[in-house]
C-alpha cells in the first residue's frame, strides 16, 4: 500500500520539476539578472510612483499587472491609473467605482478598449471593491491625431472645456530624447515630424493626471504601453520634469526566444523587466 501511495507523489514531484524548468517568464533587473518577486514589491512599495509598460495582447503582462497591484496593496495605500482610459471618461469610470453604474452602462458611456472585459476590467474591478481612486490618464485620442496632423500649434483651437483634458499647453517637448527619435527612426520615411510630438502629449497628460491624482504617502500605479515608460523616457521625463525628486520605479514587458539570459538590447529598458516567452497566447 505504501508503494501505491508512493507512486503518484513522485510523479507529482516529476511533474513538479518539469514545470519548474518551462517557466512562462522570467523576471530580471535592469542588469539582466535574475530577482525574485518578492524582492521586486519589496523595492516597488517603497515608491511614489510605479509604472508598469505591458505589451496590450500579453496575457503575462496583464496578470503581473493583477499581482503586482494586490501585492503592493497589502503594503501600502494606493491609487490607480491607465493609458487605456482617456480624461474625458473620468465621470463615466467615476460612477462605475462609486457603484452608480452598472458594467453595461461604463461600457456604454466610456470609450473601452476591445480587450478591457479580460485585460483591464480585473484592474477596476479591484479598485472598485478596494476603494481605490482610478485615475482616466490619456489624452482623448482625436487631440493626439490634431497634433500629429498639425504639430502643438494646432491644439491653440482646441475648446477651452476639451483643454481640462489635456496637459497645461505648451507641452513640455525634447525631440533628442531617444524615444521620440526612435519613433522617426521606425517610422523610415512613413511618419512626420509631428508623430513624436503626439507621443509626447500622450506621455505629457499621462503624466500631468498622476500627478494631479497622486496623493503624498500613497502609492500611485500606472498602467501603459510599454513604450511610453521604456529606458525611463516618456511618462518618467514627463513626471521628473514637472516634479524633480518624485521616486519612480518602472516594470516592463520583453518577449524573447530564450528566456534563460536577458538579452542585451533588453537591459536597462526598466528598472524590472518581465521576460516573456515569445510563445506565450496573446489575449487578442
Amino acid at each position: 500500500m505504501k508503494k501505491l501511495l508512493l507512486l503518484p507523489l513522485s510523479f507529482l514531484v516529476l511533474l513538479t520539476a518539469i514545470a519548474q524548468h518551462k517557466p512562462a517568464y522570467v523576471l530580471y533587473n535592469a542588469k539582466g539578472k535574475k530577482v525574485k518577486y518578492s524582492k521586486m514589491i519589496q523595492a516597488l512599495t517603497k515608491q511614489d510612483v510605479v509604472l508598469i509598460g505591458e505589451f496590450h495582447n500579453n496575457a503575462i503582462s496583464h496578470w503581473m499587472e493583477l499581482e503586482i497591484t494586490k501585492d503592493c496593496k497589502a503594503q501600502r495605500n494606493l491609487v490607480l491609473g491607465a493609458e487605456m482610459f482617456e480624461q474625458d471618461n473620468q465621470p463615466a469610470l467615476d460612477l462605475y467605482l462609486q457603484g452608480k453604474l452598472s458594467a453595461k452602462g461604463l461600457d456604454s458611456m466610456a470609450r473601452l478598449w476591445k480587450n478591457y472585459p479580460t485585460d483591464y476590467a480585473p484592474l477596476v474591478n479591484f479598485a472598485k471593491e478596494n476603494n481605490i481612486a482610478f485615475a482616466a490618464t490619456n489624452v482623448p485620442r482625436k487631440y493626439a491625431a490634431t497634433v500629429s496632423k498639425g504639430g502643438f500649434e494646432a491644439l491653440d483651437t482646441v475648446p477651452a472645456t476639451a483643454k481640462t483634458w489635456i496637459a497645461p499647453l505648451p507641452i513640455a517637448y525634447d525631440a533628442e530624447l531617444p524615444g521620440y527619435k526612435n519613433m522617426m527612426t521606425m517610422m523610415a520615411g512613413h511618419g512626420n515630424a509631428n508623430m513624436p510630438k503626439a507621443q509626447a502629449l500622450k506621455d505629457a497628460t499621462m503624466a500631468h493626471f498622476i500627478l494631479q491624482y497622486f496623493v503624498p504617502g500613497n502609492l500611485f500605479i500606472h498602467y501603459n504601453g510599454s513604450y511610453h515608460s521604456d529606458n525611463h523616457d516618456g511618462i518618467v521625463w514627463h513626471l521628473l520634469h514637472s516634479k524633480p525628486g518624485l521616486k519612480i520605479a518602472t516594470v516592463t514587458t520583453v518577449s524573447q526566444k530564450d528566456i534563460t539570459k536577458l538579452l542585451a538590447e533588453n537591459k536597462s529598458k526598466a528598472d524590472y523587466i518581465i521576460c516573456v516567452d515569445e510563445d506565450m497566447t496573446n489575449t487578442y
